[in-house]
C-alpha cells in the first residue's frame, strides 16, 4: 500500500483527499472491500464501493475528520509494465505520457511486506532518458499545431463556429500535450493533471516567460470563445517552440510527397 497524490507529493491542502494504492495480485472482492471502508472510515458519511470510471476504486468520507479516502487498486503487473514502457521501451502518449512514473516515484509506501514496492521505486529513481524525451516531444508536438487536424486548427475551426463546448475541450487538448512536452523538455516525469502551473514553476526552469498569465488569458479568451484563444494559444506556443529549438527538439515538419 502505498500512499499518493498531492499528500504523497508534500503538496497537499486542506482541499486535498487521501490517494491510496493497494496493489495486490489477487483482486478483493466488493464485500471485502466494503467492511474495510466501514472499519476504517469511523461510521463514513458517504461510501462509495467498486467504482470503475477510471481505475478500480473505492472512495469514502471519514465520519470523524471529514477526510475524503480514495482507494485505487493496481496489479503490480500493470505499474511494472508503465514503467517498462517509458524507462526501457521509452514509449510516450498524447499527453501525461509520464504519469505513472512520477506516481511511483512521488508515492510515500505505507506496507510493504516483500519489499516489491522499494525495488520497483529503485528501478524508477534514474535519470529521465533522452530517448523518452524526445519521443514524447515527437508525440505531442505535430498535434500541438504542425498536424491538419491539429488541436491548434480545431481550436480555430471552433472559435469560428462559436462552438463553446468544442473550444474548451480543444483547449484542454491542447495544454495537456504542451504540459507534456514541457515536462519532457525539462526532463521532469509529468506530474499529473492538477496544479500543473505550480509544478512548473518549481520544476522547469526552461518554461515559456509568464507562463501562467499566458495560460490564464487562453482560458480567458476561451469563454465565451473568441478569436483571441487562437491568438494566445499561437503565442504559447511560440514560446515553446523557441525553447524546443534551443535544445535542439524541435520536430521538423513532414512535407508530402
Amino acid at each position: 500500500m502505498a500512499l499518493a497524490g498531492s499528500v504523497g507529493a508534500a503538496a497537499g491542502d486542506e482541499r486535498s483527499d487521501l490517494d491510496l494504492y493497494v496493489y495486490a495480485r489477487e483482486p478483493l472482492s466488493l464485500e471485502e472491500r466494503a467492511a474495510v471502508a466501514r472499519a476504517a472510515g469511523h461510521a463514513p458519511t458517504r461510501l462509495e464501493i467498486g467504482n470503475e470510471a477510471f481505475e478500480p476504486g473505492d472512495e469514502w468520507v471519514d465520519g470523524s475528520s471529514g477526510v475524503h479516502l480514495d482507494v485505487m487498486f493496481r496489479a503490480p503487473a500493470f505499474i511494472e509494465a508503465e514503467v517498462e514502457r517509458v524507462l526501457s521501451r521509452c514509449q510516450a502518449r498524447v499527453g501525461y505520457s509520464t504519469c505513472f512514473w512520477w506516481n511511483v516515484l512521488r508515492s510515500e509506501p505505507l506496507f510493504d511486506r516483500s519489499g516489491w514496492y522499494a525495488a520497483l521505486r529503485r528501478q524508477a529513481g534514474v535519470p529521465y532518458p533522452e530517448a523518452l524525451r524526445r519521443a514524447v516531444v515527437a508525440k505531442n508536438h505535430p498535434l500541438l499545431r504542425g498536424a491538419l487536424s491539429s488541436f491548434l486548427a480545431q481550436l480555430e475551426r471552433a472559435v469560428a463556429r462559436r462552438d463553446a463546448p468544442t473550444v474548451c475541450h480543444r483547449v484542454a487538448a491542447l495544454l495537456a500535450s504542451a504540459f507534456d512536452v514541457l515536462f519532457a523538455l525539462n526532463r521532469v516525469p509529468h506530474p499529473g493533471e492538477k496544479r500543473l502551473l505550480v509544478w512548473a514553476e518549481a520544476l522547469c526552469p526552461l518554461r515559456p516567460q509568464g507562463l501562467a498569465e499566458q495560460v490564464t488569458a487562453l482560458l480567458a479568451a476561451s469563454a465565451p470563445p473568441s478569436a483571441g484563444a487562437v491568438e494566445r494559444a499561437s503565442a504559447l506556443l511560440d514560446d515553446l517552440d523557441a525553447l524546443l529549438g534551443a535544445e535542439g527538439l524541435l520536430p521538423q515538419r513532414r512535407v508530402g510527397a
